[in-house]
């Protein structure tokens, strides 16, 4: 497996440039941009833009391991309002093109909610209603992916929605596309599941990993800890990826970082990544 970190991980005051040069010194393969509202790589990129990227990375000489996206808690594809929707797709179909731009065959797409309790004063959206919206813009982006060759990782994330690894294979599988995948997120699991259960089931439905790592009794945002020292079963999680043969790649998303010294979350990060992927 390769190892990489996302750009979340990192003091957003930091350039892309020093963010990768910070992630290659601590013995990363690789480096997940974000695409945000504004910046260097954002929704106002150009294809020059993307490029130029992707040549920072490659003078650093690291990789751009995949392309995540925040930008979906604030403007979902399930949202009652239609203009809301409509932004959030064309969101999608902005980050399907940088990913592409930037080199790399993979992003992660939040599909939207049923209630994000970490949201103040979050809409709820009835759970059918969500199913069949997300549908539709996973289904009207997934042509556009597929010709560009960039899968559509959707995340498992707390949205409640997608609540299951069952219900999520059978949401993956309608769209008969081999680029519309799984984003699996290994310590959002730990609330309500198993994450080697899981990745059993998805199989090689899974195109991306996030590792996270969680302690359920201290719950929400602040459950999310080092990775190691929370509750997920790594040995097994592992077990669990070699079983389906996965060895793509496996990403740190380590949200917020140390309140001081924030840099070393991205070396002792590293370290522990090793240690569990056996390198």
């Amino acid at each position: 497996m390769k190892i990489s970190i996302s750009n979340w991980s990192f003091d957003p005051g930091k350039s892309l440039r020093d963010c990768m040069e910070l992630a290659k010194d601590a013995g990363y393969d690789g480096f997940e941009v974000a695409l945000g509202d504004v910046g260097e790589f954002s929704m106002e990129s150009s294809e020059a833009d993307a490029r130029a990227v992707r040549a920072r990375a490659e003078e650093v000489g690291i990789e751009i391991s995949g392309v995540a996206c925040g930008l979906y808690w604030g403007c979902s594809l399930t949202a009652d309002c239609e203009a809301e929707r409509a932004k959030a797709k064309a969101i999608l179909k902005k980050e399907i093109e940088m990913a592409a731009w930037v080199g790399v065959d993979g992003i992660l797409v939040v599909p939207g909610n049923v209630h994000a309790s970490f949201i103040p004063d979050c809409p709820v959206v009835s759970y059918d209603v969500a199913w069949e919206r997300a549908t539709e813009a996973i289904g009207e982006a997934a042509p556009l992916a597929e010709s560009l060759g960039v899968t559509i990782g959707v995340e498992n994330v707390w949205n409640k929605f997608l609540l299951s690894p069952l219900e999520m294979a059978r949401f993956l599988d309608q769209f008969e596309s081999d680029r519309v995948g799984a984003y699996f997120d290994v310590g959002n699991v730990l609330l309500t599941g198993f994450p080697e259960q899981w990745i059993r089931i998805l199989g090689k439905r899974i195109a991306r990993v996030h590792f996270k790592d969680f302690r359920c009794e201290v719950g929400g945002l602040a459950g999310f800890v080092d990775l190691l020292s929370g509750e997920v079963n790594w040995p097994a999680v592992m077990a669990a990826f070699q079983e389906i043969g996965y060895d793509g790649w496996v990403t740190a998303e380590m949200i917020p970082p140390y309140t001081h010294h924030g840099d070393q979350i991205v070396y002792n990060t590293a370290e522990a990544m090793k240690r569990i992927v056996g390198r």
